[in-house]
């Protein structure tokens, strides 16, 4: 009895084991687009009220878990009997990507300001206006994440498809856990720095090396905040062309003379360009058509 007891704590330690081992493979593998996940959902989150940041930010965060809870399934029941799925799936996910990043350039290209450049609302209405587009942002966000969660679960089941199903359940769930906290988790670290700042100028009162970094950290977040639309953009392009460029043979076999990180770019651009009046209008026909029903 005892020696079936220690045997069965061996196994737990050793596919334990092998978890971890698996789980830092595809934490490495998956890095790269960690890194365009925490740039990408990094801009989403941001460019709300300083009393409505982390609500919206925890409503994100939920809807990631989500996303995963339904993405972990679902991929390795594909991957178990069709395959071949989850390549196409992976493609219609980057021609989003690279959609969104055309939008956003297209918009900064061609978007005209508004005559009235007063901050504050006048009347409530705006108000709910404002709500209004807090809400459709934090969908966007989430759908984003969904695309981007596809993406960072199947690297991280690549790294073990040889394997168990027990292992690579393990493997997949830790790297989902691993990407939303650590992901959303900087994020909210980055949108609260104003009030980090703020705290330590009051500390210090003002004065000495404590009131400097609290000064810089108020300083530096609104430069931060834009960078990331800058920084989230390239990201989708960038992810998005990576896809095309590993799943579609035929742009895996073309521009092989020019840097891949290049060759992701163009493919990014040029596809989210060609995809952009396709997606932007039928998503405009879907609203209008769900607006008279």
């Amino acid at each position: 009895m005892a020696s079936g007891i220690f045997t069965v704590l061996d196994d737990i330690a050793a596919l334990m084991d092998d978890v971890a081992v698996a789980s830092k493979i595809a934490g490495q593998k998956t890095a790269g687009i960690l890194g365009d996940d925490l740039a990408v959902n990094a801009e989403k989150a941001t460019g709300f009220v300083s009393s409505r940041e982390i609500p919206v930010l925890w409503a994100i965060t939920k809807g990631s878990f989500l996303n995963k809870l339904i993405i972990i399934p679902v991929v390795l029941f594909l991957n178990a009997l069709f395959p071949a799925a989850i390549k196409y799936i992976l493609v219609l996910g980057g021609i989003y990507l690279a959609y969104e990043g055309a939008e956003k350039i297209i918009e900064f290209i061609f978007h005209s300001k508004p005559k009235n450049k007063e901050d504050k609302p006048e009347s409530i209405s705006e108000i709910v206006d404002d709500r209004e587009a807090e809400k459709k942002k934090i969908k966007s966000a989430i759908l984003t994440d969904f695309i981007l969660s596809i993406e960072i679960i199947i690297i991280a089941l690549s790294t073990v498809t040889d394997e168990t199903l027990y292992l690579q359940i393990a493997t997949v769930s830790i790297i989902a856990i691993v990407a939303t906290v650590g992901v959303y988790g900087l994020v909210a670290l980055i949108v609260r720095m104003d009030d980090a700042g703020y705290k330590l100028i009051q500390l210090s009162k003002g004065k000495g090396l404590t009131s400097k970094v609290g000064q810089f950290l108020v300083q530096a977040l609104p430069w931060i905040i834009k960078s990331f639309t800058v920084i989230g953009t390239i990201a989708l392009i960038l992810v998005s062309g990576d896809i095309f460029s590993h799943n579609v043979d035929y742009f895996h076999s073309i521009l092989n003379g020019i840097p891949s990180l290049l060759k992701h770019a163009i493919l990014g651009l040029l596809i989210g360009v060609a995809a952009f009046p396709f997606v932007h209008f039928g998503m405009k026909l879907f609203k209008k058509r769900k607006v008279e029903a």
